[in-house]
């Protein structure tokens, strides 16, 4: 069984980048754009992202999906900190997908009821929800061959796949030419599509929450 990849690394990066450094050119060492670029030129060259979702021989489905919640997880929150001093209060005081998808906030502690906030702060919220869970050796076990909860995939990592779909969707609408500027509309592109190569793969995401992006799901293929 391959180990679950670390997210560690990449913690620290998305925490600490302070939004400012996303301007464009092609990024210092060390910087969000730098990392996601030598993400980008390490898998571009591989073998086809539908070769790529499919279970290894031996693996464990739980494993294997949880492997991946590990890497959108780090895709998303390192994409949307390259472009997030252009996500404000003001720009985006919705956390929605064009006009028609509006998406509302609800964790059953803080807010228990559906609530609607500005898209920065949802997706700082949902952040900080998905490494909770990450960070709980219950939901995600940490040694390899300890078992996974009951319904894991149903249970667990459905619901973060279907909020980090809001995040693409939300990128996709609203921050594509700032995704462009600062020159990862590959990464996103990418990203993107093995997510929903993956989601769609094993029936994670609902056809009715893909809606939002179908355009680009259709634009990609």
């Amino acid at each position: 069984m391959a180990a679950r990849p670390s997210r560690r690394a990449m913690d620290s990066i998305a925490i600490n980048n302070d939004g400012r450094g996303g301007g464009g050119g092609g990024g210092a060492v060390g910087s969000v754009q730098y990392q996601l670029r030598q993400y980008a030129e390490s898998t571009l060259g591989k073998a086809s992202l539908h070769e790529a979702v499919l279970l290894p021989e031996g693996e464990s489905l739980d494993e294997w999906v949880a492997c991946h919640v590990v890497d959108f997880y780090n895709h998303i929150n390192m994409l949307f900190m390259s472009v997030s001093h252009h996500c404000t209060d003001e720009t985006c005081p919705r956390m929605c997908a064009g006009d028609s998808y509006n998406y509302f906030w609800r964790d059953g502690a803080e807010y228990r009821e559906p609530t609607a906030m500005p898209a920065n702060k949802y997706v700082k919220l949902l952040m900080r929800w998905i490494d909770a869970q990450l960070d709980n050796t219950a939901l995600f076990p940490v040694e390899l061959g300890q078992p996974f909860p009951p319904h894991f995939r149903a249970d667990v990592a459905a619901p973060i796949l279907k909020r980090m779909l809001r995040v693409y969707a939300h990128l996709y609408w609203h921050h594509y030419p700032q995704i462009c500027q600062v020159g990862l509309a590959t990464m996103l592109n990418t990203s993107f599509t093995h997510f929903t190569l993956f989601v769609t793969k094993y029936r994670l995401v609902s056809d009715t929450e893909l809606q939002a992006v179908k355009d680009v799901i259709k634009i990609l293929a």
